[in-house]
């Protein structure tokens, strides 16, 4: 559920913050009849997101045996590859979001109401896509109870500070907030990759080399509360293969070297 929290929180409030800037600019230009079109974008596009996540769903459970592996796997490594993606993008173009969306929406408004509902349709599904991807990779290292439980807290999480943030003022750093959840990600996606890699070794498609690095389910289990915890959330494993040691450290390794170098 951690996974998933953290998750639909940083994406929910990526998209409240877009949704309140368009709302924003419309109140600001006097045009407040047009802001029913940003809420219809934002319900199409929350819609589609929801399609494209039951479909993913449904999809993976018509997989059994090595398909379902493969799947999942699969699944997981393009997750993290997204998500690695979406970390460092933010850190690049974070600071000229809020300027390019206002130019867009001001352009939108000359332009008409489908301008307007198509600028928060699109904003709004590229956060909603990336949660569906990424949910159902959580979902696949806990279950999907605890998935969808965890999203519906983070994104209800998300709306709360986002109307913090545009009815009352009240001041975030919204810099920091998107550098720390980045490490938190990074980490993330550091077991999606290691999960992934081994469902490929248990296919025979990847080399184990050493089977068992170590063994501490002994004293920290995990399938217990703690483990699972730690599962779902870092992609803890309590008897890891070498590969998967070392593809976790080394991608903490390269992409937390990046992160450091692009703050």
């Amino acid at each position: 559920m951690g996974a998933s929290l953290i998750i639909g929180f940083r994406e929910g409030l990526e998209a409240a913050l877009v949704v309140g800037l368009v709302v924003g600019v419309l109140s600001r230009m006097n045009a407040e009849a047009l802001k029913r079109y940003v809420w219809f974008g934002v319900l199409a596009a929350v819609g589609c997101a929801l399609l494209l996540g039951g479909g993913l769903f449904a999809l993976g459970r018509t997989f059994t045996g090595r398909g379902a592996q493969l799947f999942e796997g699969g699944t997981m490594l393009v997750a993290a590859l997204v998500l690695t993606w979406m970390i460092f993008w933010m850190e690049d173009h974070g600071r000229e979001i809020s300027r390019r969306l206002v130019s867009d929406t001001e352009e939108a408004l000359s332009v008409g109401k489908v301008a307007l509902f198509l600028v928060a349709f699109t904003a709004v599904l590229r956060e909603g896509v990336e949660t569906a991807l990424f949910l159902m990779a959580a979902i696949f290292r806990s279950s999907w109870v605890d998935g969808v439980i965890g999203a519906a807290l983070g994104i209800a999480l998300a709306v709360g500070v986002g109307i913090l943030i545009f009815r009352w003022s009240v001041n975030v750093n919204v810099t920091r907030f998107f550098r720390v959840t980045g490490v938190l990600l990074l980490f993330i996606a550091a077991g999606l990759i290691a999960h992934g890699i081994h469902e490929f070794q248990e296919m025979g498609l990847l080399p184990v080399f050493v089977e068992e690095l170590w063994n501490v389910n002994s004293w920290l289990d995990e399938e217990g509360p703690v483990g699972s915890f730690l599962k779902a959330l870092f992609g803890y494993n309590g008897n890891p293969s070498l590969l998967e040691v070392l593809s976790y450290t080394l991608y903490l390794a390269l992409a937390g070297g990046a992160m450091v170098r692009e703050a």
